[in-house]
């Protein structure tokens, strides 16, 4: 294989580490996503972008910094890449793979799957953020990649409801970035609010890195909050 040994050349930096290939997300993925990428795009169109995207989905990992196999917060590259590799594959439109994802997280097992909290209940919002909490301890504890996860800054003091952290770096940016595919990157920043309705919650944002922004914020509030501060 192109990568075996998990490797790659860099000009400046040397030899880099990748991330390992792990095809149990598209295999799973491609589970769900192909029923309504078949009513849209049709049998064939679906069936070669799905193919296409396998091989992909492999050479968008080889050319990404690993950021740790243990790391909890490595399932948000294995599974976005899913998505940014069938959607290039099938040179579809942001738009139109924007049915598709809704599609997809409507679908009752992954509904199911993803609605494991209730953002208006105080003991699920200290859940999710002390699982926060635990993924900036995992990136502290690592050095070797620090530099390379996400970087959280968590300010308790700046809302009175919810919880609120924000990104400096985010891998899933510097890949799109680097390799072409920050026209797509928004359809991950849809998962995000989409995520966070599926557990009774409210996302809030001012910006994002993908759009410009000089960070990705994260105001999580419960849906029945009224007039959050």
């Amino acid at each position: 294989a192109k990568w075996q040994n998990r490797n790659f050349m860099d000009e400046k930096f040397g030899e880099v580490r990748v991330m390992k290939y792990k095809g149990i997300y598209f295999n799973l993925f491609s589970l769900f996503l192909k029923k309504p990428m078949v009513k849209k795009f049709g049998k064939d169109k679906t069936k070669e972008s799905l193919q296409k995207g396998r091989i992909l989905y492999r050479e968008m990992l080889e050319n990404t910094e690993d950021i740790g196999e243990k790391n909890p917060m490595a399932h948000n590259i294995y599974s976005a890449y899913v998505f940014l590799a069938v959607c290039r594959a099938g040179t579809f439109s942001v738009e139109d793979f924007r049915e598709i994802i809704a599609a997809f997280m409507d679908n009752r097992f992954i509904r199911k799957a993803m609605s494991s909290i209730d953002f208006n209940k105080e003991t699920d919002m200290k859940k999710f953020a002390e699982r926060m909490h635990k993924a900036e301890e995992w990136a502290e504890a690592h050095p070797e990649y620090q530099d390379k996860t996400w970087d959280f800054h968590f300010d308790e003091k700046r809302h009175k409801d919810g919880f609120y952290y924000h990104f400096t770096r985010c891998p899933l940016e510097k890949f799109a970035r680097e390799n072409g595919y920050l026209d797509l990157l928004p359809l991950c920043c849809d998962i995000d609010h989409i995520a966070v309705e599926r557990n009774k919650g409210v996302l809030h944002r001012e910006q994002t890195l993908a759009t410009g922004g000089t960070i990705c914020d994260y105001w999580f509030v419960g849906n029945q909050t009224k007039n959050p501060s």
